[in-house]
């Protein structure tokens, strides 16, 4: 019986032995220069680019050659404006139908690699064309040869939001568009929801004649 108490107790000596070892372990290891490993924890993905961020050198334009413009292309399923520089004639740049024509080329246009590489994209197909207004139109009106219904929301949103910032708008800054038929014109306007939310927010329309 005694001979079984004193086993025990040799037995918890032993194991207090141990356990101060084992506390004593990262102290030594940290006076030998040397780190106690730490359970690596997930930190989630590396972050990346922000999207619709373009990094580089802009391109500068020649001020005798070209016109600088901007043009809303699609990003994040919103509309971001963007630079370019068009080449009008000398005399044209107020032209409505002119500078129309020259933006609308401008959108149908592939965007640039690192405009890609960010995330833009243009729903404005090719082909897609626009006149001047008819007999009977007010003389801001310009119709494209799609009528703006059969366009889809982002390319329409694009049309009118770029429009709207040039000198083909009116004066208010509405757009004044219609199809390649003889149908009314409306006037259409760029708003924040239209750019914030351009395929589900329509831009808002107006029978001509009305604010």
């Amino acid at each position: 019986m005694r001979a079984e108490r004193t086993g025990r107790a040799r037995g918890r000596a032993r194991g207090r032995t141990v356990a101060g070892a084992v506390a004593l372990l990262p102290v030594l290891l940290a006076g030998c220069g040397i780190r106690s490993t730490e359970v690596p924890t997930d930190a989630g993905p590396a972050p990346s680019r922000a999207p619709c961020s373009v990094s580089g050198p802009r391109l500068e334009a020649d001020p005798a050659q070209a016109v600088p413009v901007q043009v809303f292309l699609v990003c994040s399923s919103q509309l971001v404006n963007v630079d370019r520089t068009v080449r009008i004639p000398s005399g044209l740049a107020d032209d409505r139908v002119r500078v129309a024509r020259t933006l609308l080329d401008e959108l149908q246009k592939r965007p640039r690699a690192q405009e890609r590489g960010a995330g833009y994209t243009t729903d404005v197909r090719a082909g897609t064309t626009v006149e001047g207004g008819r007999g009977g139109d007010p003389e801001e009106a310009l119709r494209l040869g799609t009528p703006p219904g059969e366009l889809t929301a982002y390319a329409l949103a694009q049309i009118v939001c770029t429009l709207a910032n040039s000198a083909a708008a009116a004066e208010d800054g509405s757009v004044v568009l219609g199809g390649p038929g003889t149908g009314p014109v409306k006037r259409y306007r760029c708003t924040p929801e239209v750019r914030s939310r351009p395929g589900t927010t329509a831009p808002p329309t107006a029978p001509v004649g009305t604010g």
